[in-house]
């Protein structure tokens, strides 16, 4: 069955924010932007101590590159209250000239959060807290001159937000629990799946619970972005399984997910190893065969 939602492709690269690998990140940056990928997704974990701070590190590669967009791969809620996310997000995008956009977690990991003061919540109360975060980031980009919300975890009480962004930044959502999913579908621009977590297999029914909850609130569920996190290793041998082999099988496997029924359309890749010389493989042979590919099944 397919599942093509008839949105233009995207591409994008995971650059691991470590600590020891500044350089190679600001290659990989380069490479992205040079060679016209799309975005640069940057995993958010604070309570990891081997890694740079996210939001640090994309202002600093946001003023490396000129055109390509950045995005937390997603923020992490409990440690970032939605208030000034959406204020450090606004300065982003307008330092960039709106190259920013927001994807953003109900946060893992509870025992870290908690050891840095963080609260530790129940899986309800996380989906409640996202669902909020979606509420207080809205009414921060609104333009309105004092804002008020009331709610379990979140409240503003007349703040004054600002700066306003360029343009509308995009809330896409790291999630796979259906209350989420149905709130994705009502009210978020994207969704940020990993196959680490969620293999094709298991999108199309979660893409029908986005979709439902979608249609049901009035929205078109071709608004909705479908980012997916594809992390493996492009060899110049046989294939060793899912996203681990030559890049005849990568532009196979993206160009099914994009046009059978797991219905992704933007795809951020995750090198397990040789990060530059895979970027470059990726880019200047995965990306563009794809294109093709995909363009030729549509047309």
């Amino acid at each position: 069955m397919a599942r093509d939602y008839g949105r233009p492709l995207q591409f994008g690269i995971f650059p691991s924010p470590d600590a020891d690998s500044v350089e190679e990140i600001f290659t990989m940056a380069g490479i992205a932007d040079r060679e016209g990928l799309d975005l640069i997704g940057i995993q958010d974990h604070p309570y990891q101590a081997a890694y740079l701070d996210t939001w640090t590190l994309m202002a600093a590669v946001l003023t490396r590159t000129e055109r390509v967009r950045v995005f937390p791969d997603v923020a992490n809620l409990p440690l970032r209250p939605p208030a000034m996310m959406a204020k450090a997000a606004a300065t982003l995008d307008l330092l960039s000239g709106g190259r920013f956009e927001l994807g953003i977690g109900a946060g893992a990991f509870d025992d870290a959060i908690a050891a840095m003061g963080g609260p530790r919540r129940t899986r309800a109360e996380a989906a409640a807290a996202l669902e909020e975060a979606i509420d207080v980031l809205r009414l921060f980009w609104s333009g309105e001159r004092s804002v008020r919300y009331e709610g379990q975890h979140f409240r503003l009480a007349g703040a004054h937000p600002g700066p306003q962004p360029p343009h509308r930044i995009g809330i896409w959502l790291g999630v796979g629990g259906p209350r989420l999913l149905a709130a994705l579908g009502r009210g978020a621009d994207g969704w940020v799946p990993s196959n680490s977590y969620f293999p094709p297999e298991v999108l199309p029914s979660m893409q029908d619970r986005i979709d439902e909850a979608a249609a049901g609130a009035g929205r078109d569920p071709g608004e909705i972005q479908r980012i997916y996190n594809v992390f493996g290793l492009i060899t110049d041998g046989s294939s060793d399984g899912f996203l681990h082999g030559p890049v005849e099988q990568w532009v196979d496997e993206l160009t099914e997910l994009a046009t059978g029924d797991a219905g992704m359309d933007t795809f951020v890749f995750g090198a397990a190893e040789d990060h530059v010389r895979q970027t470059e493989v990726f880019t200047r042979e995965v990306v563009p065969a794809v294109r093709d590919a995909v363009g030729r099944i549509r047309s």
